[in-house]
């Protein structure tokens, strides 16, 4: 497996790839790597002949500096895990590599980019977007990978892609989970003993709301309504948003729900060890499918 650090030295790697006539697939992750991203890159494998996994934490899609300094790192951890999954090449680039001096240039996709996170984060997908039209620019894959627990982001690399003409399939791959049914995330290293169990609300909301679309509830008014009540039941949870949204669109979904809804959370909790007011925020999300009444149906 290459390490790669430098972005002449992704171009290489990628043009003798893509002359010995190999498919290449791209995974960016910002380290701390779990079994989601495993995941993500055994999709990759089964897809393609070589799979490179970018390690950068992008300074520029953090709005506070903070949380930047907080992520975790875990670099041989990661070599370790990227070498078990088959890896063929690590990019990890110092940030004076991606972003040189005097760097002026940004990529924004509007009307992705406002809602959700991008509402309580602002400058987020602007940083996103920058750092993956980078990577895509610099390796050339046929393939880049990314996964579904980051809904928004999935669209809006998606329509990035579209936009600029970059010759590259984007795969959404699903979203992993513990056994309690928590999203596996980076950020969940920064549960206490006291909150981890508590954060099994998301999932537990978006089950919620399921089952009530099952049973025939179909206003969204009441959907959430489940949704609010489900986080509330964990005490130090402090929910930031809870929407229902065209999966592809991300605009707000109607009074009725009559289609393929995604149903999007995310909720803060205290930082296990750090300073009072520092929180951990989670996001998770499922697309909702409503199924017509049952004379529709028959």
């Amino acid at each position: 497996m290459r390490v790669l650090r430098t972005l002449r030295d992704l171009h290489a790697w990628s043009d003798a790839e893509r002359l010995a006539g190999r498919r290449i697939a791209l995974v960016p992750t910002m380290g701390a790597l779990h079994a989601g991203h495993a995941a993500l890159a055994a999709e990759a494998r089964r897809r393609v002949d070589s799979v490179c996994v970018s390690i950068f934490v992008n300074p520029s899609q953090f709005d506070v500096r903070a949380d930047l300094e907080a992520y975790p790192r875990t670099w041989e951890a990661d070599l370790a895990r990227c070498r078990a999954e088959g890896v063929a090449a690590v990019f990890a680039p110092e940030a004076e590599e991606l972003y040189p001096a005097g760097h002026a240039t940004w990529v924004e996709v509007q009307g992705l980019s406002e809602p959700l996170c991008g509402r309580s984060r602002p400058g987020h997908f602007r940083g996103v977007a920058t750092v993956v039209a980078k990577l895509l620019a610099a390796a050339r894959p046929h393939v880049a990978l990314f996964g579904e627990k980051d809904f928004q982001q999935l669209a809006v690399i998606r329509r990035l892609a579209r936009d600029l003409a970059f010759d590259v399939e984007v795969v959404g791959v699903p979203t992993l989970r513990e056994p309690d049914g928590l999203a596996l995330s980076s950020r969940n290293v920064h549960l206490g003993p006291g909150t981890r169990p508590q954060a099994t609300a998301l999932v537990r909301a978006l089950d919620a709301a399921e089952a009530a679309l099952a049973a025939g509830e179909r206003r969204a008014a009441a959907l959430l309504e489940r949704v609010r009540h489900e986080i509330a039941k964990a005490p130090d949870a402090a929910l930031d948003y809870a929407e229902l949204r065209d999966p592809e669109t991300l605009q707000p979904a109607g009074l009725l729900l009559s289609g393929a809804t995604l149903l999007a959370l995310a909720v803060r909790f205290p930082r296990e060890g750090a300073e009072p007011g520092a929180a951990v925020r989670l996001i998770d999300n499922r697309v909702l499918q409503p199924q017509p009444p049952t004379e529709e149906r028959t």
